[in-house]
C-alpha cells in the first residue's frame, strides 16, 4: 500500500515536491492543500507583469490546479487552509475557505511549504489605506497593477531598496511613475558591499529614481497620500509599495511545537525534517545552513526551495541525499544593470570576524574590439592564505549572470583562487576574452597570495593621504581631468623609471590607476627598484563609485 504524503502550500517548494513524490511512486496518495487560487505561479516574475514586460497574464501560471492534477494524479485542494496540526494523531485539521466548512486529513508524511509573507510593520495611519500596496502573489500583482491602469500614478514611493523593491521600481518607471525609494540602511541591496551598491545608486538617479537613504517611515497621513519619515521630512505619494523584507510564515509549525527560531524561521536537519521525523519543512519558511560559512541564516529563495522540495520527496522514499547548504546565488535587473553575488559579502565577514582578502575588478564583457562590450565591475572576497572562495559580486550591463554562476559553480566544487585561474572557459569575441573576467580575478588574486603585490581599499585611502602617505596616480594626465584622488602625485607609468629619485624611499608608497591594472605594474616596477608599496585596488572606478570627482 502506497504512502499517503500531504503538503501544506504549493508554488516552487511544494509543487516541486509533488511532482518528484509521483514520479518515484505512482501508488502514494499526494494531498496538496494551498491557501490561494494558484498553486504554481512565476512569483518572480510579477514585477515585469505590473510593469507591461509581460504582456500575457497566463505566462506566469506554471502549472494550473487541472493541469497539475491530471498530469501527477494530484489531489490538490485550493482555497484551503491547513488550520492546526494534531502531531499525535498524524492528522490536520483543513478550513475550506469557499464554504467555511472544516474537517481532518490524516497523513504518513507532511511536508510544510507556507512560503514567507512581506513585513507589514506597526506604522500610525498604514491600515486601510487603499493605495498601499505589498507584493507576493497573484491577487496581490492584480490589485496593483488594476491601480496603476486605472488611476495612472504620478507619483509613487517604494519603501525598502530590496532585489523587489529596485525591480518594481524599474517597471513603474516604465509606466511613466515618478518612483521614490526609501531605505534604512545606508545603501540599497543588502547582498551587496557599499562600494558595488553605489554603483546601482548611482544608475538609479541616472534613471530618475529619487532615493533616500537612512531614513525610515514614521507615519503615514491624508490616507496615505502624504508619508512623514523618521527625520521629519514628508513626501506626497499617489501609492506606496511596501518591500522591506519578508518574514516566514511558521505560525502553523510552531502552534504544533516544532521549534523555530528567533526570526520565525522552522528549524530542520540535513533531510529537511523538523523536530517531527514525520513533518518536513522546506523553502522561505525555514532556517538553512549558510553554505560557505555553515552558519544559521534566513536566505529565501527560488531555486533553493525547488532543491530542498525533489530532496524531501527523495528522502521520503528511502534516499539519504542531504542538503548541503544555501548559496545565496541572486541576481536582479536594474534599468540597464544586471546585479548579481554570490556567497558572502564583506559586511558578513566582518560581522562574523573571519579573515578575507577583497579584490576589485573592472574588465569588459568581452573583448573590447567586438562591437558591444561592456565593463563589468567585480569583486572577490576569498581567504588571505588558502585562497578559499567566499563570495563575489557584479555589475554590469552584460555578462554579469554568466561570471557569477561560474564563481559560484566554483565554490560549490571547493576550488580556490589559483583554481580560477586555471579555468578553461569557452572564448570568442562576441562572448569573452581570452583572459575571461573570471580568469582575470583568479590571475588578481593569485598574485596577492602569491606575494606579488599589497593592495590598499578605497576606505583607507583617503586618511592615508591625509597623514602624509604619498599617493602616486599613474595614469596619464587627461585621465585626471574626469576625476582624481586628492593629495594625489600624477606620475604617468611610462615615465615612472626615469622618476624614482623623486620618491621617498623610507616610507610606504601607495599607487592608482584607473581600474587597477597599470598600478600592479607600477607596484611591480617600484618593488623591483627596493621601495615599498601597495596598490589602489580598483583604482579611481572603485573609489570613485563611491566618492564624488575632485
Amino acid at each position: 500500500m502506497g504512502k499517503k504524503i500531504l503538503i501544506v502550500g504549493g508554488v516552487a517548494g511544494g509543487a516541486s515536491a509533488a511532482a518528484r513524490l509521483r514520479r518515484l511512486d505512482e501508488d502514494s496518495a499526494i494531498v496538496l492543500v494551498e491557501r490561494g487560487e494558484y498553486i504554481s505561479f512565476a512569483n518572480c516574475g510579477l514585477p515585469y507583469y505590473i510593469g507591461e514586460t509581460i504582456t500575457d497574464r497566463d505566462k506566469l501560471m506554471v502549472q494550473t490546479v487541472p493541469g497539475l492534477s491530471r498530469r501527477y494524479e494530484l489531489d490538490i485542494r485550493n482555497h484551503s487552509e491547513v488550520t492546526s496540526i494534531l502531531r499525535d494523531e498524524k492528522m490536520v485539521m483543513i478550513k475550506n475557505l469557499i464554504t467555511g466548512e472544516t474537517y481532518t486529513e490524516s497523513y504518513d508524511y507532511l511536508i510544510l511549504s507556507p512560503g514567507a509573507k512581506p513585513i507589514t510593520p506597526d506604522i500610525r495611519g498604514l491600515t486601510g489605506s487603499p493605495n498601499d500596496f505589498t507584493l507576493r502573489n497573484i491577487p496581490d500583482t492584480d490589485r496593483i497593477k488594476q491601480y496603476v491602469d486605472e488611476v495612472h500614478p504620478k507619483e509613487a514611493v517604494i519603501v525598502g531598496g530590496g532585489f523587489i523593491g529596485l525591480e518594481m521600481a524599474e517597471n513603474l518607471a516604465d509606466r511613466g511613475v515618478q518612483v521614490t525609494v526609501i531605505e534604512m540602511a545606508n545603501q540599497v541591496m543588502a547582498p551587496l558591499d557599499y562600494e558595488m551598491a553605489a554603483i546601482v545608486q548611482s544608475h538609479l538617479k541616472e534613471k530618475g529614481v529619487r532615493l533616500i537613504l537612512e531614513d525610515g517611515v514614521k507615519e503615514f497621513h491624508k490616507g496615505g497620500q502624504q508619508i512623514e519619515l523618521s527625520s521629519g521630512k514628508r513626501i506626497s505619494t499617489e501609492m506606496t509599495l511596501l518591500s522591506i523584507g519578508v518574514q516566514p510564515e511558521s505560525l502553523l509549525a510552531s502552534a504544533a511545537g516544532l521549534p523555530v527560531n528567533d526570526r520565525g524561521g522552522i528549524q530542520v536537519n540535513e533531510y529537511m525534517q523538523t523536530a517531527d521525523p514525520s513533518i518536513y519543512a522546506i523553502g522561505d519558511a525555514i532556517e538553512v545552513k549558510d553554505y560557505v560559512l555553515q552558519s544559521q541564516a534566513f536566505i529565501p529563495l527560488a531555486g533553493p526551495a525547488n532543491r530542498q522540495g525533489r530532496l524531501v520527496a527523495d528522502h521520503i522514499y528511502g534516499k539519504t541525499n542531504g542538503y548541503k547548504g544555501t548559496l545565496g546565488s541572486s541576481i536582479a535587473k536594474v534599468f540597464d544593470l544586471t546585479v548579481a553575488a554570490t556567497g558572502v559579502n564583506e559586511k558578513r565577514l566582518k560581522q562574523m570576524n573571519i579573515p578575507y582578502q577583497a579584490i576589485q575588478i573592472h574588465p569588459s564583457s568581452h573583448a573590447g574590439y567586438y562591437p558591444g562590450a561592456y565593463p563589468i565591475s567585480l569583486k572577490l572576497l576569498f581567504h588571505p592564505e588558502t585562497g578559499q572562495i567566499y563570495g563575489a559580486q557584479a555589475i554590469g550591463a552584460d555578462g554579469v549572470d554568466k561570471r557569477i554562476d561560474i564563481i559560484a559553480t566554483a565554490i560549490k566544487g571547493d576550488l580556490n583562487v589559483w583554481d580560477l585561474a586555471e579555468l578553461e572557459l569557452s572564448y570568442a569575441p562576441p562572448y569573452s576574452s581570452a583572459k575571461d573576467p573570471v580568469n582575470y580575478a583568479g590571475y588578481v588574486a593569485a598574485n596577492i597570495l602569491d606575494g606579488l603585490v599589497e593592495t590598499v581599499q578605497w576606505h583607507e585611502i583617503d586618511d592615508l593621504v591625509g597623514n602624509g602617505a604619498t599617493l602616486i596616480d599613474v595614469r596619464e594626465p587627461k585621465e585626471r581631468e574626469a576625476g582624481y584622488i586628492p593629495g594625489s602625485v600624477n606620475i604617468p607609468l611610462n615615465d615612472l623609471r626615469s622618476r624614482l629619485k623623486e620618491l621617498p624611499e623610507n616610507e610606504m608608497l601607495y599607487v592608482t590607476c584607473q581600474v587597477g591594472l597599470r598600478g600592479y605594474l607600477a607596484a611591480r616596477i617600484l618593488a623591483q627598484h627596493g621601495f615599498r608599496v601597495k596598490n589602489l585596488d580598483g583604482g579611481w572606478k572603485t573609489y570613485a563609485a563611491v566618492y564624488k570627482p575632485s
